[in-house]
């Protein structure tokens, strides 16, 4: 079970930082993902970490305003969001497989978060 956190409302050019843990165990010899859903839309990728070696890769929509991180002190894996436009209002969700590679596939991912909701405000 995943539990993604950090989710909200903010205005254009604001950010947020959202935390994926899970529970009752860690995150080693997995890759992580964050994945997101806008109304409307399909699913997609949004940037993968691999807990081991830190390979890290982004959608391009996301690249050099989102930061996909390791928190080793609380077991989780971080999305730094800044520079937040309209266009990134979604659910965002977390998802994790086991493995050493990054994935950007969410049909890859065997384990998967509630979601928590990003709004931004134009």
């Amino acid at each position: 079970q995943l539990q993604a956190s950090g989710g909200g409302l903010v205005q254009t050019g604001g950010s947020l930082r959202l935390s994926c843990a899970a529970s009752g165990r860690t995150f080693s010899g997995y890759t992580v993902g964050w994945f997101r859903q806008a109304p409307g839309k399909e699913r997609e990728f949004v940037a993968c970490i691999t807990w081991s070696g830190g390979a890290m890769y982004y959608a391009e929509s996301v690249k050099g305003r989102f930061t996909i991180s390791r928190d080793y002190a609380k077991s989780a894996v971080s999305l730094q969001m800044i520079r937040l436009q309209p266009e990134d209002t979604a659910v965002y969700y977390c998802a994790s497989r086991m493995g050493t590679s990054i994935q950007n596939l969410s049909a890859r991912y065997t384990d998967w978060g509630q979601g928590t909701l990003v709004t931004v405000s134009s």
